[in-house]
């Protein structure tokens, strides 16, 4: 990478990381550009060489800390990995995940209050950074190792992350209806039910 190239990458790493601050700390709504281009050092007009308006800085960063989130996932799996069935893979990331956001909250109210499912698909389909992972291809892999087909694959995941988000969400925060290691049981038994609906039977 030559220098031009990696100054500019720095910048724009730097506005992220000052947005993210900003947004975890002050809200969404209270921050603003002129907030973000200050704190990061940069002129205002450097923010949009880089992004369009604040949503897509916010999107962006959605992307980023959900690929994350994945590559940690992924990593943790290791050597097991070939070993797992589906479902056993697809809740071990899934537990994985959800253990990272019980441990950084402000992370996790970040991503619940900003990821739609547009935005997850443009997230797991369109690596903001060289080091985010492509979920997409990570997933259709799982589905192409499976010794099964899926009815509506991305129905499915969609259902599942939804109940993932809104189950933990409330289980991690405010320990309601019950704390999350109460919760999980009960967690991954309903997504292996959703599995096995989805399982096109020969």
């Amino acid at each position: 990478m030559g220098k031009v190239d990696a100054n500019k990458q720095q910048k724009e790493s730097s506005l992220l990381r000052t947005a993210f601050e900003f947004f975890t700390t002050k809200g969404f709504s209270k921050t603003s550009i002129a907030d973000i281009v200050g704190k990061a050092g940069v002129a205002k007009g450097t923010f949009y060489l880089y992004f369009k308006d604040k949503y897509d800085i916010r999107n962006r960063l959605v992307a980023h800390k959900s690929s994350q989130l994945f590559r940690s996932a992924l990593s943790s799996l290791g050597a097991q990995s070939a070993e797992l069935s589906f479902e056993d893979k697809f809740i071990k990331l899934i537990d994985n995940i959800v253990d990272q956001l019980d441990e950084d909250k402000s992370l996790l109210t970040f991503i619940s209050k900003n990821l739609s499912w547009g935005v997850f698909k443009s997230a797991i389909t369109s690596p903001v950074s060289a080091d985010d992972i492509n979920f997409s291809d990570v997933y259709d892999s799982m589905l192409a190792e499976a010794p099964c087909s899926f009815r509506d694959p991305e129905i499915m995941m969609f259902m599942i992350i939804e109940l993932v988000s809104s189950t933990c969400y409330s289980a991690i925060l405010y320990s309601e209806p019950c704390s999350l290691s109460e919760l999980k049981p009960y967690l991954y038994d309903t997504i292996r039910l959703m599995i096995k609906q989805h399982v096109i039977k020969e």
